[in-house]
């Protein structure tokens, strides 16, 4: 709905450098929204509008873009107001942000921003990826344990601005040991004059800076916590993990996971920003994997019927039947994936632009498999025209099986009904109907007639 009413507008204020117009973009809608909008505009015109607005609004909204956006704008930017936006974003954000950026570039940014951040960026980076300490940030409330509840709050007052979260207050001693936690809810009922160790809670639910990050969002919500403490091997507190951060954890892992049901690689991007040779490569290999299987298979079943001419058709039918469903269910897996993350990106997309792009993908990935397929067939019959039937048969039907994988989603989603109805086996089952009407009438073509 954003995308259709403003970006014609704020496309117009580019166009005519209304300032005061895109400060006021900036500034009135919700960051998210913003974020959204400016990623369907090229990185320079996203550029613009963000140098309109307030360094702390900047960094808000810059957090919000797709990763692979950040970057592009991130390479069109000068290093020292980029290192001032770096700055001022949330430290999971920029950790994010840098360990995607080429080390060289890394290494000429961080001497421009301050020793705090800096040394920060450091620690976090070098946590190794997929563990809690790759996924927390350091921007907690924490108090010692001697205060009263009148100091706690005026301690509070000067924390606060710079905190990702204040809901829980961790207790921490000199040596920033975790002791304990309190609870905003229960420090605003306490009474002034008590003391913080006499009404916090002992019994903290933590977890380790090298643990796996699936395990700790799974953690966090097992308890419904709003954050959850990380501590090294010594106890010290490092950082919290929040709930929208594990809920992106689990998010993408849930996505990993359905990428590979579908026998595809996982995508660093949406589907729907990812390049058409990209995709070619994260699903190639599976479709080059399976086709392998379905050629022992056809090599089995010549095993059995012995040598010779006839009988051949019937050989490679589960190597055709197979490469159309598999295409297929890649298909139909990745935008029934991108439709349920990011349903939105469809109206400024188009679904017609997603069906090329799949046409396309589907010639790189049908004419690379017809091609191997065509030297198989060769090799097990030690003749032409099966080669030929089947290679034409396994590209038609791989490019039919990825156009109505991604369309029949589609479609659903046109009327409203939840495109996960078209399954991936039932788009495998539709396409194997297809993929033999194709294969016996191009049997038929070549020969004139079917093999006996």
């Amino acid at each position: 709905m954003y995308n259709t009413l403003l970006l014609p507008d704020l496309r117009l204020m580019i166009i005519e450098n209304d300032e005061i117009a895109m400060r006021e973009f900036c500034e009135v809608l919700f960051p998210a929204v913003t974020a959204e909008l400016l990623a369907e505009l090229p990185p320079e015109d996203a550029l613009t509008v963000l140098s309109k607005c307030g360094l702390e609004r900047r960094a808000e909204i810059f957090g919000y873009l797709p990763l692979g956006f950040q970057i592009s704008l991130v390479e069109k930017m000068e290093r020292k107001p980029l290192s001032k936006l770096v700055q001022e974003m949330a430290a999971d954000d920029r950790v994010d942000l840098l360990e995607k950026l080429d080390p060289s570039h890394v290494e000429t940014l961080l001497p421009l921003i301050a020793q705090a951040e800096r040394a920060d960026i450091r620690r976090l980076l070098s946590y190794p990826e997929g563990s809690a300490g790759s996924i927390m940030t350091t921007e907690y409330a924490s108090l010692p344990k001697n205060i009263t509840v009148g100091e706690a709050f005026d301690r509070l007052r000067l924390q606060a601005p710079d905190r990702e979260t204040i809901y829980y207050i961790y207790i921490i001693d000199e040596k920033r040991q975790l002791l304990g936690f309190i609870s905003m809810r229960k420090l605003i009922l306490a009474k002034p004059q008590q003391l913080l160790s006499e009404i916090m809670r002992n019994d903290v639910i933590y977890v380790k800076v090298d643990d796996d990050d699936e395990f700790v969002a799974n953690e966090l919500n097992r308890y419904g916590f709003i954050a959850i403490p990380v501590v090294d091997t010594e106890n010290r507190l490092v950082g919290i993990v929040t709930h929208d951060d594990a809920a992106d954890v689990l998010r993408e892992e849930a996505e990993e996971d359905q990428h590979r049901l579908a026998a595809v690689e996982p995508l660093e991007d949406s589907y729907f920003t990812t390049s058409v040779l990209v995709l070619a490569q994260k699903r190639g290999f599976w479709l080059l994997f399976l086709l392998g299987a379905s050629v022992f298979t056809a090599w089995v079943l010549q095993y059995f019927q012995g040598p010779g001419e006839r009988g051949w058709i019937i050989m490679f039918l589960p190597l055709v039947m197979a490469s159309g469903g598999n295409a297929g269910s890649q298909s139909a897996a990745l935008v029934i994936s991108a439709l349920a993350r990011d349903h939105a990106r469809l109206k400024s997309v188009g679904a017609f632009k997603i069906l090329a792009r799949e046409l396309s993908l589907s010639l790189i990935l049908g004419g690379t498999v017809a091609t191997i397929s065509f030297f198989c067939a060769w090799l097990l019959t030690g003749f032409i025209a099966p080669a030929i039937v089947v290679s034409s048969t396994v590209l038609l039907v791989v490019v039919i099986a990825a156009v109505t994988g991604a369309s029949l989603p589609l479609i659903i989603h046109k009327f409203e009904a939840d495109p996960a109805y078209m399954s991936t086996p039932l788009i495998a089952a539709m396409v194997d109907v297809i993929g033999v009407i194709i294969y016996f009438n191009v049997a038929y073509f070549v020969f004139g007639s079917l093999p006996a």
